[in-house]
Order: structure tokens, then C-alpha cells, then sequence
């Protein structure tokens, strides 16, 4: 039997190939991966690869193609096809034409691997240590290696292939969501369903019926029975984003199906056994809510087995410009513009930003840029509120004291995070009351 290690991935979702890639990546293999067939055509011709892993269906020129030459011109490379779009033709032809395996998306890291088992021999090399891990290649669609991201990929690791509750603190915008798919998508669980619910955004009289499903005639407009978002996540993960949003009535609710494992719809005298892993997340200080009485403090526990904190971008240091280089390739790939290039003076002007709108607030900037800005990004295109250098050479700024000098500085800090004196205090590296006696010095 072939001994493979070195595997081509050719896929047009490019988190997919970051995912394929990490999995093959621990378990010892050697990776590759392109996003369209000349590329991976190109590589074929000028590197070894033991196997071949291909979509069918992708922009431009289609999986097929690719199948079809290598046949004709690497019939020793054997091939394993995965597609999102099966059908029985379509499979029998691939099958002529020397495809040796057939997966459907989505599917398991297991399967992946015996597919590829299947096809020869392969030497699996588990890491003994956790050393060993590459964290910095971060989980599917998260981009970062800084070492505050780094010690979050660590975390996350360790809550994979349990179903332990988890609480997912951070600012707005920094990624609560992705960072809750990615433990499920990449943990045993991810062929079972994924159900986020915005429990900010339910209104308190209906969000026990949409959590929990009601009974037909239960109250007035329930016109049929319903299944509440725990049943509809049954044997997956249920996110509630905004946690901290529901009334009292409804955290006892949540209480008992954490204690229990059961729900009971409105408008029912009878409970169901649901299995399902709750990951929750706020914005807020939920220590303080149950201080304060507006947070039950047992249910708070429960929630809180495992603790992640996502970092806020201006924490997150080296960061930024891997992000602006993803966003860039993203946003113009998706609207057929070339990928800018940015002015150094830019990018040191965004590396110093406060980014108060965390990730969010940079990708939507990036994807502004992209296709307003052309080609090239210059200082011209950097709003005024971001720009954070200072001209020693302007006539104001003559003569100016160090102190001045200070000032000005906290009050650039201030207007870039609206104002907001705790996330100031953070990024000037002071505490509150330090912060609120300079404010007093400025009047």
C-alpha cells in the first residue's frame, strides 16, 4: 500500500482548507492547500503529492477538469473527491474516472481520515505534549496569534469533545459567535446541529415559547405546536448570545434544563429529555448582575464551567495587520476587485487605532476600503478620528508641554472609544481614578 503524507486540498471555501488543513495537520500529515485548479494543477507539476483532495463543484474551472487531468497525466496519484452536491451519476463517472473515494459535506474529521486510510497507509503521529500543538494556527475563520489569542486556542481545545456549559465573555464585535461554531464545528459533536439564538432580541413575553416550543391554542396566536430552539438543537450545541437579557423567569427555566436535561413547551404538563451543550455569552459584567440581584447566581455557575475571554482587538497585538491582510483577499475575491495595497503609514495608523468596535468595526472599515479605495490605500482614505500620529512640525503644536502633550493624547483615546472611560483607561494602561483626575485637570 501507498504511504501518504503529502496531500493537495483544492477547495474554493477557503475555511474549509483551513479546517481540512489543521485536522491532516495533527494528525502528522503534510498539507497543502489551493483555492482554484490551475494552482493546484501548478503544484501538482512541481512538488510531491502522495493524494489528491479535491471539490467538484467551484468557481471558474470546476473539480472535474482537475480530475480529468490528473488521470490523463498522474494516473499513479490516487484521488479522493468531497462535494457538497452528491448524485449517483455524477459519483459513477468520477469512479471511471479513477477516483478512489466519495465524501458528502459535511463531514467528520473520522471519516475524513478512514477515506484517506482506505487509500494507503498512513502513519498517524498524535503530539505527546501539548507543547507540540501549533496554537497559532488558530481554529477555522479566527484569525490571530497573538499570545492573548493563542492562550483563548488553548482553552478551546480543552472544551472540544466535552459537553461542559461555556461562558463567553468580550466586548461587542470581538467574535463571541465564531469563537462559539468553532468549538462545535471542530469538535465530535459537529454533524449534530449548531442553533445560536439572540435572546436580546426576542421579545420577554415569547422567548420561553421560542427556547422551550409550545402546545397549539397555548396562548393567542399559537396556531400549531411548535419545537423550541433546545429541541431543534437536540444532540448539538444551542448558543445564547446576550445571555444576560432574560428576566429572572425564564433563567429558572434555563436552570432546570441544565439540573434536569428536560424541557416543558408552554402550554404542556409533560417534559422532554433533550441532550444538548449550552455555550453562552455577554458583554456585560455578569458578576456584577448577580452582585446587583439581575442575574440568578446559581444559574451563573452552572453556565460557567468553562470561562473563556475573548480579548478586545487593541489587546490583541500583532493582530491587526494579519486581519486587514484576510479581509482584504476576502472582500476582493467576493467582488472580483484586485486586493489593495496599503501605504506603511496606513497600516502603522490602523496598528495604533483603538478599534472600540473590536473586529467587526475592522472589517467592516476593510470592506469599505476595498471597494471605494481602488487599488491603493493612502492616508486620504483613513477617516480623521483614526488617525492617531501627531505633527510636531504643525504651529499649534510648538512650544507645547509635555503634559499638553498628554492631554491631547487622552483626548484622541476618549473620542475613539466614545467616550467610553473604561475602555480608555485600558488602552492608556491606567486605572479609572487615574484617568478621572487627568479628566478633572482638563476641565
Amino acid at each position: 500500500m501507498k504511504l501518504i503524507s503529502e496531500i493537495l486540498i483544492v477547495d474554493d471555501n477557503i475555511d474549509l482548507l483551513e479546517l481540512l488543513s489543521r485536522q491532516l495537520k495533527g494528525k502528522g500529515l503534510v498539507p497543502t492547500t489551493s483555492n482554484n485548479v490551475m494552482d493546484a494543477i501548478d503544484l501538482i507539476e512541481h512538488q510531491a503529492v502522495d493524494l489528491l483532495i479535491s471539490d467538484i463543484k467551484m468557481s471558474k474551472i470546476g473539480g472535474e477538469q482537475l480530475i480529468r487531468y490528473v488521470s490523463e497525466h498522474y494516473p499513479d496519484l490516487p484521488i479522493l473527491v468531497m462535494t457538497g452536491y452528491p448524485d449517483v451519476n455524477s459519483a459513477v463517472e468520477l469512479m471511471k474516472m479513477g477516483v478512489s473515494e466519495y465524501l458528502i459535506k459535511p463531514f467528520p474529521a473520522e471519516d475524513l481520515l478512514s477515506a484517506i486510510m482506505r487509500i494507503g497507509s498512513v502513519e498517524i503521529r498524535e503530539p505527546e505534549e501539548e507543547k507540540l500543538v501549533d496554537y497559532s494556527a488558530g481554529f477555522p475563520g479566527i484569525i490571530g496569534s497573538s499570545p492573548k489569542m493563542i492562550e483563548l486556542f488553548r482553552t478551546m481545545e480543552k472544551t472540544l469533545n466535552n459537553k461542559a456549559t461555556v461562558l463567553i465573555n468580550g466586548e461587542s464585535g470581538t467574535g463571541k459567535e465564531l469563537i462559539a461554531r468553532a468549538i462545535h464545528y471542530e469538535s465530535k459533536f459537529s454533524s449534530a446541529p449548531f442553533v445560536p439564538v439572540n435572546c436580546g432580541a426576542i421579545p420577554e413575553q415569547l422567548i420561553e415559547s421560542e427556547l422551550f416550543g409550545h402546545l397549539k391554542g397555548s396562548f393567542t396566536g399559537a396556531i400549531g405546536d411548535r419545537k423550541g430552539f433546545f429541541e431543534s438543537a437536540d444532540g448539538g450545541t444551542i448558543f445564547l448570545d446576550e445571555i444576560t437579557n432574560t428576566s429572572l423567569g425564564v433563567q429558572a427555566k434555563l436552570l432546570r434544563v441544565l439540573q434536569e436535561k428536560e424541557i416543558t413547551p408552554v402550554g404542556s404538563s409533560q417534559s422532554k429529555k433533550v441532550d444538548v451543550r449550552i455555550i453562552s455569552a455577554t458583554n456585560l459584567d455578569i458578576k456584577s448582575l448577580v452582585s446587583q440581584g439581575k442575574f440568578r447566581e446559581d444559574l451563573f455557575y452552572r453556565l460557567n464551567v468553562i470561562s473563556l475571554n475573548i480579548p478586545a482587538l487593541r489587546q490583541r497585538d500583532g493582530d491587526v495587520i494579519k486581519l486587514i491582510n484576510y479581509f482584504s483577499a476576502k472582500f476582493s475575491k467576493e467582488h472580483g476587485l484586485p486586493i489593495p495595497k496599503f501605504e506603511k503609514v496606513v497600516l502603522n495608523t490602523l496598528e495604533n487605532y483603538a478599534w472600540p468596535g473590536n473586529v467587526r468595526e475592522l472589517e467592516n472599515f476593510i470592506h469599505r476600503l476595498v471597494i471605494l479605495a481602488g487599488n491603493k490605500v493612502s492616508m486620504s482614505d483613513v477617516p480623521t478620528y483614526m488617525k492617531m500620529t501627531f505633527d510636531i512640525n504643525s504651529p499649534e503644536n510648538e512650544f507645547v508641554s509635555l503634559e499638553e502633550h498628554q492631554l491631547k493624547y487622552i483626548k484622541r483615546v476618549l473620542k475613539s472609544t466614545g467616550n467610553n472611560k473604561s475602555k480608555a483607561a485600558d488602552i492608556l494602561k491606567i486605572d479609572r481614578k487615574t484617568l478621572r483626575n487627568k479628566l478633572k485637570d482638563m476641565g
